[in-house]
């Protein structure tokens, strides 16, 4: 059974009171529809970024994928993935957390 989904503009909102919480910073770069639109994390560290993708694993539950590959990335090859989304979908947000060792500051399931 997948999980029942949480409107996007509240699910950002938890997400960054969850950074805040634990002594990470984090901050909106896209504003996108607040009840549907999809989300895309940037997780910044010091030797690079990495993008994940909301997606829903086989079982139908929430789940993130590393959407710029396995490696971390570099700022430019960030952004054009980010312009290259923002294009296809208009209701996208991008949402970006510095983080210790590229890991997400809240719950995630990643492919």
């Amino acid at each position: 059974m997948s999980q029942p989904r949480i409107k996007s503009g509240l699910w950002v909102r938890i997400a960054l009171r969850l950074a805040e919480n634990d002594g990470q910073y984090g901050a909106i770069l896209r504003k996108g529809d607040p009840d549907s639109g999809g989300i895309l994390v940037v997780l910044r560290a010091p030797h690079g970024l990495v993008v994940l993708s909301q997606v829903r694993a086989a079982d139908g539950n929430e789940a993130w994928m590393r959407a710029t590959g396995p490696e971390p990335v570099d700022q430019p090859t960030a952004d054009a993935y980010l312009e290259r989304a923002a294009r296809r979908d208009p209701d996208l947000w991008v949402v970006e957390f510095n983080t210790r060792n590229l890991i997400p500051p809240f719950e995630a399931r990643i492919l």
